[in-house]
């Protein structure tokens, strides 16, 4: 078959993507980045396309072109920089199932959520739940999956989230300790996507898709901390709601920067409503049932790359307001102590060449402070802290190489700073 797979290089997608593979069918993938989706899946024709954009029944018409059917794994948590929920998992998809229809693609596998629904209390939720509905009311051949909280060797998401909670030295920090959740392994999501594909006994019928076996939110964190291979903790530290609720808020403002933090209110609320299915249909219906989550640990290799990882998530996001904390500062300092700064130089440049150079770099401190904070720039920002770093240290070396001598080492602390710049450019892929 020829399927077209939406958020194609996601955390499901990628798995979806593979399975289609390996079962000999052609693969299209949708992708705002198509060189980077090449990079990760080379057999895959992948088509540009941002869902942001596609809203209209004719901006899909060329992408349906030979499709047999159409696979939708793609999602975000929360609106932000990058995503607005209503576009991207509503208007966007509404537009497709009506483009499939008249393209007459009838095949349409759903990737949706438990708890989605058309009057859900979370945006995540319920423009999920208004695209399936869009999908029911449809003549094509839908299925509509909900897969539970999805466990994967790759760590993006909650994945990622759970990794990084494990990492806690000493204590264990947990939030709604008793949510219950329901886990799923992404090869199962992944192979049940596939069988829907194409399987009239599956199509126009829903599946919660969930191990059978329930957990506490805070027996899922400890089950991937001794997953993980790290001490056991000294002691539980459950977070108060309102401390849990503060770190959302922090973790929304970043997401209105392009950071897609899995801390943001949307994940809090969904798990503080549990997140909870029924197996039983996708078992009568395929006589298979789902891994459980001990099952799903076992069969991942847990090697010093995942400890580091989780490590590494865990202070990236701390590395990343005080950097950016320490270019807006040393900016505002400058434009603060304007005149002190431009005495320095004024013995080798004068005293307008001095103002001038002050201002100049303090400005563009600032400038390289803000650029880390906001996530498409962020990148490119640690690469300029680095050129400016260097071109102080050598603009200062020639004009005030007495400062080599400071005891407070001016200069000295440049090769720190170069080094956490390339250091955080290295934390800083998203997939």
């Amino acid at each position: 078959m020829r399927v077209l797979v939406l958020g194609a290089y996601g955390l499901i997608g990628q798995a979806i993507v593979r399975e289609l593979l390996v079962r000999g069918d052609v693969v299209a993938g949708l992708a705002r980045n198509v060189e980077r989706g090449r990079q990760l899946i080379a057999e895959v024709n992948w088509l540009p396309g941002d869902l942001n954009y596609l809203l209209h029944v004719k901006d899909w018409e060329p992408l349906l072109v030979d499709v047999d059917a159409v696979v939708n794994a793609s999602g975000a948590l929360q609106s932000g920089l990058k995503d607005n929920l209503v576009l991207v998992q509503r208007d966007a998809i509404v537009a497709l199932v009506a483009a499939c229809q008249r393209a007459k693609v009838k095949g349409f596998v759903q990737v949706s959520a438990p708890g989605a629904g058309e009057q859900a209390v979370t945006e995540f939720l319920r423009t999920k739940g208004q695209a399936d509905a869009a999908l029911r009311a449809s003549d094509l051949d839908w299925v509509i999956l909900k897969p539970g909280l999805v466990v994967s060797q790759t760590a993006y998401g909650g994945t990622s989230l759970l990794r990084m909670l494990a990492a806690f030295p000493l204590v264990q920090p947990v939030a709604l300790t008793e949510a219950r959740l329901q886990t799923i392994d992404v090869k199962d999501v992944a192979r049940a996507a596939v069988r829907a594909v194409g399987d009239p006994g599956l199509a126009r019928k829903e599946f919660d898709l969930v191990a059978p076996q329930a957990h506490t939110l805070q027996n899922i964190v400890l089950a991937f901390r001794d997953w993980l291979g790290f001490s056991k903790p000294t002691a539980i530290w459950c977070l108060p709601d309102w401390l849990a609720g503060l770190v959302s808020r922090f973790a929304d403002a970043a997401g209105l920067l392009g950071w897609r933090s899995p801390l943001r209110t949307t994940a809090l609320q969904v798990l503080a409503d549990d997140v909870i299915g029924d197996p039983g249909p996708w078992r009568r219906a395929t006589g298979r049932d789902f891994k459980s989550l001990s099952d799903t640990l076992r069969e991942m290799p847990s090697t010093r790359q995942e400890r580091v990882f989780a490590r590494t998530q865990l202070v990236f996001p701390v590395l990343v307001v005080i950097y950016a904390g320490f270019w807006i500062a040393s900016g505002v300092i400058g434009l603060w102590q304007s005149e002190a700064a431009a005495g320095i130089l004024a013995d080798a440049i004068g005293k307008f060449g001095g103002d001038l150079s002050v201002m100049a770099g303090s400005l563009i401190d600032i400038l390289v402070g803000v650029g880390l904070c906001v996530r498409r720039c962020f990148v490119p920002a640690c690469l300029a802290a680095i050129a400016v770093s260097l071109t102080y240290l050598l603009a200062g070396s020639i004009l005030t190489p007495i400062l080599w001598a400071d005891p407070l080492g001016p200069f000295v602390k440049v090769a720190p700073a170069v080094a956490l710049s390339m250091a955080l450019i290295a934390m800083a892929e998203e997939r």
